[in-house]
């Protein structure tokens, strides 16, 4: 809202995706296509661009939310969405670095309703897709001339950094039986909230931002990006395959930590003793028994906590987006991406 009362609005959320999709996709392949060939073939394939023998596919590339929180950044800045061109490819790449090495860690054969990309060329040759895919990020940023490349690189790298050691964390879980919900709470953090906080942050520092408002646009990211992923592991406890790409329960059949699994597991009720033995055995849960998990999960108050912090930190990004910058369409346009990420059906 102005100064005059006045309600400015932006465009739909998903049209603002869209939007965002065609502005970021041709620089984005455009850097793909100087990868060495071998790694292009896997990028492309992950990307959505062509199946596994390179011929044209219409496969979705996943919802893009990371670039278009760098171009919407850099509007509500006063700059533009070209300005931001190199923040939006080089944030995307690092998150597409970041699904393909987590695909491999975790096993998993779906992504975007379709083979993951190490189940179809090896795990070698879908870790290294990943590798090449982070080193050209740093160098989009460093090729674009730009006053603010020195300290976006710098940015980027303390986010890759904080991604890596989220995931780390992330697949240490995996072996233990006593990791409490603050420390979840700090890998999701390091894992998710990091590289969202990135894309406002660096978007508004080639839109030309003033320091305060770089940081108030990284702190908006960073709750946007908690609350997405704590809407994200209630997606995959009660996700729509359908909608989410991936098989129902699919991280609980992976015995994932994930926030709901941990607020259950860490609250003081008979459910969380009876999650606790069947989710610390060692033999494979059955399709009845991960229907049983589940309950429990959401009878222990996984579901609803998860929920409440969700809502609790859509509102805290909204109200410093709003306090810190002046009303414009961006602005608004960031608050319905908010809105969308936390607000999915699950």
């Amino acid at each position: 809202m102005t100064s005059t009362g006045e309600l400015i609005e932006g465009r739909p959320a998903r049209e603002v995706l869209a939007w965002s999709r065609a502005v970021v996709e041709p620089a984005l392949r455009a850097t793909a296509d100087g990868l060495p060939e071998s790694m292009r073939h896997i990028a492309g394939y992950h990307f959505g661009w062509w199946d596994e023998k390179g011929s044209p596919s219409a496969t979705s590339g996943g919802k893009a939310i990371r670039p278009a929180l760098a171009v919407l950044s850099a509007q509500a800045v006063g700059g533009t969405a070209q300005d931001a061109l190199p923040a939006a490819v080089a944030v995307q790449l690092v998150h597409d670095f970041s699904l393909l090495h987590d695909d491999v860690m975790d096993g998993d054969v779906s992504r975007r309703h379709r083979p993951t990309a190490w189940t179809v060329f090896g795990r070698g040759p879908a870790i290294l897709a990943g590798d090449a895919l982070v080193t050209v990020a740093f160098d989009v940023l460093a090729a674009s001339g730009h006053p603010a490349a020195a300290s976006g690189m710098r940015m980027l790298s303390k986010t890759v950094l904080g991604l890596v050691e989220g995931q780390s964390a992330d697949v240490s879980f995996e072996e233990r039986t006593d990791v409490g919900l603050p420390e979840c709470v700090r890998m999701v953090e390091g894992k998710t909230g990091t590289l969202l906080g990135c894309s406002c942050a660096l978007g508004a520092a080639y839109g030309g931002g003033t320091p305060e408002q770089v940081e108030a646009l990284g702190d908006f990211g960073r709750n946007v990006g908690l609350a997405f992923q704590l809407v994200d592991d209630l997606l995959g406890i009660w996700g729509d395959p359908d909608i989410t790409g991936k098989p129902v329960y699919s991280d609980l059949r992976n015995r994932k930590k994930s926030l709901p699994v941990v607020a259950a597991l860490d609250s003081p009720t008979p459910e969380a003793e009876e999650l606790a033995a069947l989710y610390y055995r060692a033999e494979p849960l059955t399709d009845s028994e991960l229907v049983h998990a589940a309950r429990l999960v959401d009878g222990a108050g996984g579901r609803s906590w998860s929920q409440q912090r969700a809502d609790e930190l859509l509102d805290q990004s909204l109200l410093r987006l709003e306090a810190e910058l002046p009303a414009s369409q961006a602005v608004a346009e960031l608050s319905a991406l908010a809105r969308l990420a936390v607000r999915r059906d699950h």
